[in-house]
């Protein structure tokens, strides 16, 4: 870290360490396109699952993770992401809610997107520029994560999975040409098991 950047935020704690890293899952798997189980048992296998989802986040280079992102049936996502400023934040949220601006407030940001379950591709898709995310921390306490910029984008993607979307189904069908395209030329880079062996 340089003496420049800001210091992480962690308003409600910081991210569980020590986890394994674990394969991602990719599009097309059943666990990926619906609707996660609410998490009830905030225990130590929660703890557990969220520290290999952090691992895992870390050693993909994503800024946001999914539990049905490494197979897991679970309504929980971690992120560690910045806003418009660069000022990063991380958290953990279960069963995710996210509350997006309306009227004179809301304004899309059209930027590129991409998924670390459909890796290498990239494509525009617009989302509210703004995003407030309410759930439950890993103990069941109320949490609230809210930001501009990569953050809201992040929030809303990371909830979406929890939702059964990917974001290719907020696209049009001339994107999701591009991101088959993008996400094949890239296939090399991304063999069946990653990020598994980039950790090791």
């Amino acid at each position: 870290m340089s003496a420049t950047e800001p210091p992480l935020l962690t308003p409600h704690g910081p991210l569980p360490t020590g986890g394994t890293v674990r394969p991602i899952t990719r599009w097309g798997t059943p666990v990926m396109h619906a609707p996660q189980q609410r998490v009830t048992a905030f225990d130590d296998d929660l703890r557990s699952l969220v520290a290999d989802m952090v691992a895992t986040m870390y050693a993909a280079d994503g800024v946001g993770l999914a539990a049905c992102q490494i197979g897991v049936d679970l309504a929980v996502v971690v992120f560690d992401c910045p806003d418009a400023s660069g000022q990063r934040t991380a958290g953990v949220l279960c069963n995710p809610e996210v509350t997006l601006p309306e009227g004179k407030d809301r304004r899309l940001d059209d930027g590129d997107e991409g998924c670390l379950s459909y890796p290498g591709a990239f494509v525009e898709c617009a989302r509210p520029d703004y995003a407030i995310a309410t759930g439950q921390g890993l103990d069941g306490e109320p949490v609230e994560f809210s930001g501009d910029g990569l953050l809201a984008r992040c929030l809303q993607h990371e909830t979406d999975h929890t939702l059964g979307t990917v974001f290719g189904d907020r696209v049009s069908d001339r994107n999701r040409k591009k991101l088959r395209k993008q996400h094949d030329r890239a296939a090399e880079d991304y063999p069946e098991g990653w990020p598994v062996s980039a950790a090791q």
